[in-house]
């Protein structure tokens, strides 16, 4: 039997010393929580407040990760890029059979991780879930809800579309990961809409059909929209979704479709939103771009102040497509900067779901698919959180 119920990887990180502190505060009475960091001085420091035991552990150290992974029954890791410092610790989770969770927003290498893990993951029930941060479960969890809320009423959905506004900052682990991934992989590559799918299809009328928006758009039931800068993971999740829950025999709908922008308050602004983004992905493919990029933003482990990310919300609108071509709307409301405190309430609350759950499904699968409902109650219960349908 495991020692722990939780281990933090990373927990010395930006991100990793917020969740520790969110984990100790939430989690139930008498929960075993490990912090997991590469410097013992570091790891100290975060654990003496919180009266939480350490583990010095180096995340490309196998032996070392096999030692922390062996302790735990749920490994959840704040360390990135996940490209770089990922597999040794999904390897080793897959390997003992502890269940897994992280903040990746790098679809090519959760790609991998699938095409690795996922049928051995699902043979033997041990859950692989990524993209559990604000990439992607705004995205994953709010179209999941829109379908369910049409099934209710006795109806498949045709589409969803969010329309995401957000105000916050991001850290130096969340840079260095978009850095690496613009690095790394082509750009062609990186374009296709299905790339998560269980089977992704390959002819041309669907990938154009689903293909990212490159342009502002208006739309009747969300007014001006702006392509959105994580439009290209947070698709490819909810794809992933819709697909799991049809081989499950619980499809979205029979052609459903999802797309995401982000919501403006004119034509104008969309049009300049549209360019800025533009301007930033060209600097992302550029190594001029790249280095001027980690030279100016933020250094792994620092991010915005205590001040900025309470001062941040996200605000997301749905609407969804009936079968009957009838629209119906939800709006989500998170306080707090999306990329830090966000992400970090979501996380915790997954982490939670996970390491007090029994029976969950095994495989690389997303938050909507394994956790659903319970994962949307919890973060409800945390009176920061609200998905709704609009009146």
């Amino acid at each position: 039997m495991a020692e722990f119920d939780i281990g933090i990887m990373g927990a010395t990180g930006f991100t990793g010393r917020q969740l520790a502190a969110e984990l100790s505060r939430r989690a139930p009475s008498g929960a075993r929580i490990l912090l997991g960091g590469r410097n013992l001085e570091r790891l100290e420091r975060v654990a003496a407040p919180l009266d939480l035991p350490v583990c010095v552990v180096d995340s490309l150290n196998p032996g070392q990760v096999e030692d922390f992974v062996s302790q735990c029954r749920v490994v959840v890791s704040t360390v990135g890029p996940f490209a770089r410092y990922g597999d040794p610790l999904v390897d080793a989770c897959v390997k003992q059979g502890v269940h897994y969770l992280d903040i990746t927003g790098e679809v090519p290498w959760a790609r991998q991780v699938i095409d690795r893990h996922h049928a051995r993951a699902a043979e033997q029930g041990t859950l692989l879930l990524p993209f559990s941060g604000f990439d992607s479960v705004p995205s994953d969890l709010g179209a999941w809800f829109m379908v369910q809320q049409l099934a209710a009423q006795g109806q498949q959905t045709r589409q969803v579309l969010s329309a995401f506004s957000i105000k916050g900052g991001f850290n130096g682990g969340t840079l260095a990961s978009a850095l690496n991934m613009a690095e790394s992989f082509p750009a062609r590559a990186l374009a296709h809409p299905f790339w998560l799918d269980p089977e992704p299809p390959t002819d041309r009328e669907t990938l154009r059909a689903h293909s990212d928006p490159s342009r502002p758009t208006e739309h009747p039931q969300l007014g001006a929209l702006a392509p959105f800068f994580m439009g290209s993971v947070n698709t490819r999740v909810v794809r992933r979704s819709a697909a799991l829950a049809a081989q499950a025999g619980r499809p979205y709908g029979p052609e459903f479709a999802y797309q995401e922008y982000m919501r403006m308050s004119s034509p104008a602004q969309a049009w300049a939103a549209t360019a800025a983004m533009g301007l930033g992905v060209g600097l992302l493919r550029s190594k001029v771009g790249r280095k001027l990029a980690a030279r100016l933003g933020p250094a792994p482990g620092e991010g915005p102040s205590e001040a900025e990310m309470d001062g941040g919300f996200v605000k997301v609108r749905y609407a969804a497509q009936d079968q009957d071509g009838r629209w119906h709307k939800a709006t989500l409301q998170a306080a707090g900067d999306p990329g830090n405190r966000v992400t970090v309430r979501i996380l915790a609350q997954a982490t939670l779901a996970v390491a007090e759950g029994e029976g969950l499904p095994g495989g690389v699968l997303t938050p909507a698919f394994a956790l659903g409902q319970g994962l949307l109650d919890r973060l409800e219960a945390t009176g920061e959180w609200s998905l709704n349908l609009d009146n």
